[in-house]
């Protein structure tokens, strides 16, 4: 009796050296696909056998060809065709960007292209005979492929463009909201820092010293002060104003980092109060520096 299998997903990315297929893996596996980069043709067929029989545990799969297995490429298009009939759902995307672009790449990285070096003895072969000698080698492969230029594309734009062609969500943002205290540096992940301490200090009224901005009676004297209000709503403001923009930006944390002096009252209270201002229109996390070292 014959094992049961499991639907298959299978996104092929293949394409010319420096056009974005790393760039593409790693927009995909933020998705949630399961991702293997520089897959040996002739072992893809094992690789998929081994997936089928992923028993309850169906999962969308990427794998990325390029050139550097160009003695199995010819193999490789009457394999696609074989793993349609037998019910794999493959969808080849080829990514190309032109000459120039490519040229700036390589340019800009200093990394040799795959095919530079030629046979031994030879003289290393020109950037741009690389290059055209990798689109004959992928032509066939390039035939079959929805092709995306990533010529103009920033990183950002490509990975969005392949995750709506495959029909994939992107990475969840995260918004970070950290206190933390002046007095200590600040935080080497923020992206936003926020001083807080020209707002009033709970620090100078006795009964609150030795509190800090999670509890009733600091919240509630910080709640009471307008110009913390006021503080907070421009805060929030900002953020709210550019959440869509670093969604599109694929970034899956933003830290907003807010710093008064001993990372104890107002920043604690404020990182609390713009959690729960966002929490209904992002995934948010609190950290509290101060607190959480003296806690440990």
């Amino acid at each position: 009796m014959s094992q049961p299998t499991t639907p298959l997903d299978l996104v092929l990315i293949t394409g010319i050296s420096g056009s974005g297929k790393s760039i593409a893996l790693h927009a995909l596996e933020d998705a949630g696909y399961f991702c293997v980069d520089n897959l040996p043709p002739e072992l893809l067929r094992d690789f998929i056998a081994v997936e089928r029989q992923r028993q309850g545990h169906s999962r969308h799969v990427a794998v990325a060809v390029d050139v550097r297995s160009a003695g199995s490429l010819p193999h490789l298009l009457p394999l696609l065709e074989g793993l349609r009939q037998e019910g794999v759902a493959v969808r080849p995307f080829f990514l190309d960007a032109s000459t120039d672009a490519l040229v700036r790449r390589f340019s800009e990285t200093r990394r040799p292209h795959p095919l530079s070096a030629d046979a031994a003895g030879a003289s290393p072969r020109a950037l741009v005979d690389a290059i055209e000698l990798e689109r004959e080698l992928l032509a066939g492969l390039r035939e079959l492929s929805t092709v995306i230029d990533s010529s103009l594309l920033r990183p950002a734009q490509l990975a969005r463009w392949l995750r709506d062609a495959v029909g994939a969500k992107g990475a969840t943002l995260t918004l970070v909201f950290e206190s933390f205290a002046f007095k200590h540096g600040v935080p080497l992940d923020a992206d936003f820092v926020f001083d807080l301490r020209v707002l009033p200090n709970p620090h100078y009224i006795r009964e609150l010293r030795q509190q800090n901005g999670r509890d009733a009676a600091v919240a509630a004297y910080l709640a009471a002060q307008p110009e913390v209000s006021e503080m907070l709503s421009q805060i929030e403001a900002f953020i709210g104003r550019w959440l869509d923009a670093f969604n599109d930006g694929q970034r899956a944390y933003v830290t907003v980092a807010l710093g008064c002096t001993g990372g104890q009252h107002r920043s604690v209270y404020a990182a609390e109060q713009l959690a729960q201002r966002f929490a209904q229109r992002a995934a948010t996390l609190v950290r509290h520096r101060e607190q959480d070292i003296h806690a440990s």
